[in-house]
């Protein structure tokens, strides 16, 4: 029997680079769109946290898919 190359996930290992991409994207995008304070949030402190966790989020993400162990 052939190897699907999905591993054993159901998706393609090609499609699940392409979506870990735009993961680490969205993450970093709307992390910084909270630190820019662009949903009008009141509490700047809370903004920007919330902001630095997403875009801490999509930069772990990013060494994850280099390191392949995704």
């Amino acid at each position: 029997m052939r190897p699907s190359g999905n591993n054993g996930t159901g998706m393609p290992r090609g499609a699940r680079f392409v979506f870990g991409i735009f993961m680490i994207l969205f993450y970093i995008g709307v992390g910084l769109l909270f630190i820019f304070n662009v949903f009008s949030i009141d509490n700047t402190a809370i903004s920007a946290t919330v902001g630095g966790i997403l875009c801490a989020y999509g930069v772990w993400r990013g060494i994850r898919l280099f390191l392949g162990s995704n």
